[in-house]
């Protein structure tokens, strides 16, 4: 079982092509809006995902579960009790660093150091949820990845996805390359939105198996513990230069790969 987890999650990676246009567009849309940020209500709440899976490196991918919602994770893992549960859906990947390999994803160093190790995906379905019955409002951020596919994010006013939108994202792919970190799907970039009202629950979609979130961040527009400094640029200037490189050469290829799940 846990073999055929390793593969199902080898997909993260290694698939068709990147959209230059749609990397920088989230890096211009996340630097105006954390430039923007609303002074929040209440306590910001950063949730970065680490400690979820029992051991690092993983070999397999813990459901978040109660993890932060004074419960525990399916490893029997326990974090800040913030009253957030997941979907059943909600696992928790690996994330390569230098000197350990255990998925096809990686922060590439880039963003929180502490937030390094683990991540939020999904392997079934087209969404997984997060509910958070107290609510939140003003703001809501997080860093994504994605390789080949689009995806989006939904802010509800009720839980499991019901009532109004009150926010809605749209994703596109924004991977580029992290040397030195044996990973496709990498590194991951900022998004965030302002909104009105209060929201329960949001909806993270996307093609299963190809899409990671990390640092989701409630209360600001800009994703991580301290909005006013988190969210460097991904990349540096000679990094994003060599980002749009690689996408220009994947695409020049892209009609000689196939899609597929063996690859």
């Amino acid at each position: 079982m846990l073999a055929l987890r390793r593969f199902l999650a080898a997909p993260l990676a290694r698939h068709s092509r990147i959209s230059s246009h749609g990397f920088a567009g989230v890096l211009l849309l996340a630097s105006s809006l954390g430039i923007a940020s609303a002074p929040a209500n209440a306590a910001i709440i950063h949730l970065d995902f680490e400690g979820i899976n029992a051991t690092y490196p993983s070999v397999g991918y813990a459901a978040i579960q109660d993890f932060y919602n004074g419960g525990t994770s399916s490893d029997g893992t326990s974090g800040t009790n913030h009253g957030i549960a997941f979907g059943n859906n909600a696992l928790a990947i690996c994330l390569n660093l230098p000197t350990a390999t255990c998925s096809n994803t990686s922060r590439g160093g880039f963003g929180d150091p502490s937030s390094q190790k683990e991540a939020l995906f999904f392997l079934e379905g087209s969404e997984t949820f997060l509910n958070y019955p107290a609510g939140f409002s003003d703001g809501f951020a997080f860093n994504y990845v994605s390789y080949s596919y689009s995806g989006s994010v939904d802010v509800h006013a009720g839980l499991n996805g019901t009532g109004a939108v009150l926010a809605s994202l749209n994703l596109s792919p924004t991977a580029g390359t992290c040397p030195g970190y044996s990973a496709d799907f990498c590194p991951f970039s900022p998004i965030g939105v302002l909104f009105s009202g209060t929201a329960q629950s949001i909806g993270f979609g996307g093609v299963a198996n190809q899409i990671v979130f990390d640092d989701v961040t409630f209360g600001s527009a800009t994703p991580g513990p301290d909005p006013s400094t988190s969210v460097p640029a991904p990349l540096g200037i000679a990094g994003l230069a060599t980002g749009f490189r690689f996408s220009r050469r994947l695409r020049a290829r892209r009609s000689r790969r196939l899609i597929s799940p063996h690859a």
